[in-house]
């Protein structure tokens, strides 16, 4: 790969590191406990709670996106960066600057 196509694929992920601690700290936020005292009616409550289920689960993979993003980033450079892990093809740069958390290609993500 060429230099400058590995600097803009590091911009990015370092971009999209930064983007997904963010989200990190705010569905941490979300994902707060549910004070029992709060004057809030019992079907607000449940939909309380159902809301920070949902924001759990996409917390859950945030972290996971930051993971895999903090490891791309250490690859990046390397001689089979930007081959996919099950097929050993080439990923196409465009996948790699639109998912760069992702080792396969669009065939072997499905």
């Amino acid at each position: 790969m060429e230099k400058k196509i590995i600097n803009e694929i590091k911009v990015k992920i370092i971009t999209e590191i930064d983007k997904t601690k963010k989200s990190i700290i705010e569905y941490k936020e979300i994902t707060k406990p549910i004070a029992p005292e709060n004057a809030i009616g019992r079907i607000s409550r449940m939909d309380a709670i159902n809301n920070k289920s949902v924001a759990e689960a996409a917390l859950r993979t945030a972290e996971e996106k930051l993971d895999k993003l903090n490891y791309m980033l250490t690859q990046v450079g390397e001689a089979d960066f930007g081959v996919c892990a099950k097929c050993k093809k080439p990923i196409p740069i465009g996948r790699i600057l639109l998912m760069p958390q992702s080792r396969h290609c669009v065939n072997c993500a499905t």
